[in-house]
């Protein structure tokens, strides 16, 4: 197994009709350590997909370099780089069986002669024959152990004489990543393997990969736009943007605290409410004149900070449906939507006719239209300066033991 650098990485189409070339990454450095499952996100066009590519040996970059362990891989074909892509659409041969699919990378990585070549097929062809009509092949003997295995720990085994139009969608993409897995490859590529899955097959199978990665401890760079797969699967989230990295960090270091404006917009489904605030005498934070309560390491942020423009957010969490107080946000109700869990509240607050998102107890009884107060919890907030960065603390907070334990990085 290898760990993966990215340096300096960039990557450019030339422009049509005289037009500048159009950047897709632009100047990446990022380390992914040995054994680490990285989810990549990002929006569409961000360049999430090109990264994989680049790093497949399917694209070549402008500049930079990529690195899997020590060795310079951008100068390599792509057979030589010891790398496994497991596509959105599968890729499959539809007239191979499952067993020839799961085989056929093996079989290209091996240097055959003319001759090895025909024995190896007679033994194929005579494997079900009686054991004194066979032909032997000691490489297709060894081929076969490797992918019963693989067939076995994806319970594929009684599946290995269809053909890929006779499987299900999640047959399919177990097929595909068990022909990842045959080649024990240095690096795992996932491009959103799981998009064309319904949503009961996607968490079966996320859970399924996830487990897989822990058992072989090989380095996955998963691309992703769904937020439950960003937040459950991986060590670490790299969050891109228009060719930029934005922030590296465990999911809740995301979660909790966002570098930018569009990490804490695009991480955590809704979204981040952000609201205009600014800073007050005495170290108050003002919703225009209504004096918010905060807490915890973001008041100490700011004694600073007094008289400037901020944009203050606060997960949907950490706004509480509470009786009327002078110290509670005034908000008629917009939307409403039952979850089954909990009720997701749209709001808008009186104060300066913003729009905010509630988790409410889904038993609390509201109406469109209607009037109610909200709480925010006074740790709860982040602070952003005008160009849209986190003001950053001296340090983060410890992480909680209550909090959700991430994967252990073998």
């Amino acid at each position: 197994m290898a760990g993966v650098r990215f340096e300096a990485l960039s990557k450019n189409y030339p422009s049509r009709g005289g037009g500048k070339p159009v950047e897709v990454i632009r100047d990446l450095s990022l380390s992914i350590a040995d054994g680490e499952f990285l989810v990549l996100v990002g929006p569409s066009g961000c360049g999430k997909s090109t990264l994989l590519r680049l790093m497949a040996g399917l694209e070549s970059p402008s500049s930079g370099e990529i690195l899997v362990g020590d060795q310079p891989v951008s100068g390599l074909r792509p057979a030589k780089r010891n790398v496994a892509m497991v596509f959105q659409s599968y890729a499959l041969y539809p007239h191979l069986s499952v067993r020839d699919n799961l085989a056929f990378g093996l079989r290209r990585s091996q240097q055959r002669t003319n001759l090895q070549q025909l024995q190896d097929q007679l033994h194929r062809n005579t494997r079900r024959l009686p054991a004194a009509l066979r032909i032997p092949s000691h490489r297709e003997q060894q081929l076969e152990k490797r992918i019963q295995d693989v067939a076995q720990s994806l319970e594929l085994d009684q599946l290995l004489d269809r053909r890929p139009k006779e499987l299900s969608g999640g047959q399919k993409q177990r097929v595909a990543l068990g022909r990842a897995m045959a080649r024990k490859p240095e690096v795992f590529l996932m491009d959103e393997p799981l998009s064309n899955l319904d949503a009961k097959l996607r968490g079966s199978t996320r859970a399924r990969i996830v487990d897989l990665q822990r058992q072989l401890g090989t380095t996955t760079i998963y691309v992703t736009h769904d937020q439950v797969e960003a937040m459950t699967m991986g060590h670490r989230i790299a969050v891109l943007n228009q060719g930029h990295l934005q922030q590296l960090g465990t999911p809740m270091e995301l979660y909790r605290w966002p570098s930018n404006l569009f990490v804490a917009q695009f991480i955590g489904s809704p979204p981040m409410n952000v609201l205009p605030v600014h800073v007050g005498p005495g170290a108050t934070l003002m919703l225009k004149d209504r004096r918010l309560n905060v807490e915890g390491p973001t008041r100490a942020l700011l004694q600073n900070l007094e008289g400037q423009r901020l944009s203050g957010g606060i997960r949907p969490e950490h706004l509480h449906v509470a009786p009327a107080t002078n110290r509670n946000l005034p908000a008629e109700v917009s939307h409403s939507e039952v979850l089954g869990n909990e009720q997701l509240l749209t709001c808008r607050l009186l104060d300066g006719d913003h729009l905010v998102q509630v988790r409410a107890d889904p038993s609390l009884n509201v109406s469109i239209g209607g009037s109610i107060h909200l709480e925010a919890d006074p740790d709860g907030w982040r602070l952003f300066d005008e160009a849209g960065d986190a003001i950053a603390l001296q340090e983060l907070p410890p992480v909680d033991s209550d909090e959700p334990q991430l994967p252990l990085l073998s």
